[in-house]
């Protein structure tokens, strides 16, 4: 994945280190730690409300220190490798506020840390892997954690894989702003593989192909290209957060009606659907029975 030379970066939305605003909600797990926390829970047992944060926290953030990058001015990311992150934010916050006509309003924040932090949806963690957070809109990331996780997994970290874990996440904020996560949250129908549980995953990676789709076009856009490596590793990194393949990396055996995320294959096929089509629209995961699998 190639990035524009000399250019500039929106850093507010981008905090290193420290904790969200407390309140209550749920956080969404993203492709790769919030299933397997999930799917552990449910091969080990364990309270899911520890787990994923399912309770108002008043703990206080302990974390190892995350240091912020310097990236004003003038940035050329494939010298300074920390200003990625205010990359990909600018890069997805851009994308999504010319696809809304009305009624945007972009992540409050993107949010690194290293170990523990308070978030509006509970003590985030981790172990958790990178996750979104309806009560305080924000995306929290451990992004040495992230890459051991991707590794163990299966697949290469990348940046192609990093954008395309952190567009999932917008991708759920995308859906919180639509009302259809809050739709999705009140069904009982929160596991298997047609769950709404499942269809609000698919619809965040479908999210993530349509922004790859469009990023690419925007001359203003930090990203200038995607390369058919990089689409390669992107399926890859989809094909690895599949439930399916977790079952199978976490020496279980694989039970569809225990999905919350969607099988690799169906991960792959709406992540490619978004980036064929470039139109959200066609990420109506609710409307349909054929989720690709």
């Amino acid at each position: 994945m190639e990035y524009r030379d000399n250019v500039n970066l929106d850093q507010s939305r981008v905090r290193y280190g420290g904790g969200g605003r407390r309140g209550g909600g749920i956080a969404v797990g993203g492709g790769i730690g919030g299933v397997l926390v999930l799917l552990l829970a449910l091969f080990l047992g364990g309270d899911l409300g520890d787990l994923i944060g399912g309770t108002t926290t008043t703990t206080d953030s302990s974390q190892s220190d995350v240091s912020g990058a310097d990236c004003t001015g003038e940035v050329n990311i494939d010298e300074n490798r920390d200003c990625r992150w205010g990359a990909y934010e600018v890069a997805l916050t851009s994308y999504w506020e010319s696809a809304f006509s009305s009624g945007f309003e972009p992540i409050s924040a993107l949010q690194l840390f290293s170990g523990t932090t308070a978030t509006a949806c509970g003590t985030g963690t981790s172990e958790m892997g990178p996750f979104y957070c309806p009560g305080d809109t924000t995306i929290y990331i451990d992004e040495d954690y992230m890459g051991q996780l991707l590794t163990q997994l299966g697949t290469t970290r990348s940046d192609a894989a990093e954008l395309y874990i952190v567009g999932h996440e917008y991708g759920h904020h995308i859906s919180n702003l639509t009302g259809q996560m809050s739709k999705a949250n009140a069904s009982s129908n929160q596991t298997g593989e047609k769950s709404a549980s499942v269809r609000l995953e698919l619809q965040a990676d479908c999210y993530a192909g349509v922004f790859f789709a469009n990023t690419i076009k925007d001359p203003d856009s930090p990203i200038e290209s995607v390369t058919q490596d990089d689409l390669n590793r992107i399926v890859d990194a989809a094909r690895a957060v599949g439930d399916d393949h977790i079952q199978e990396q976490s020496g279980g055996f694989v039970n569809a009606d225990k999905w919350t995320h969607g099988s690799s294959q169906m991960r792959q096929y709406w992540v490619a659907k978004g980036f064929q089509s470039g139109d959200p629209g066609t990420c109506d995961t609710f409307s349909t029975n054929d989720l690709g699998e």
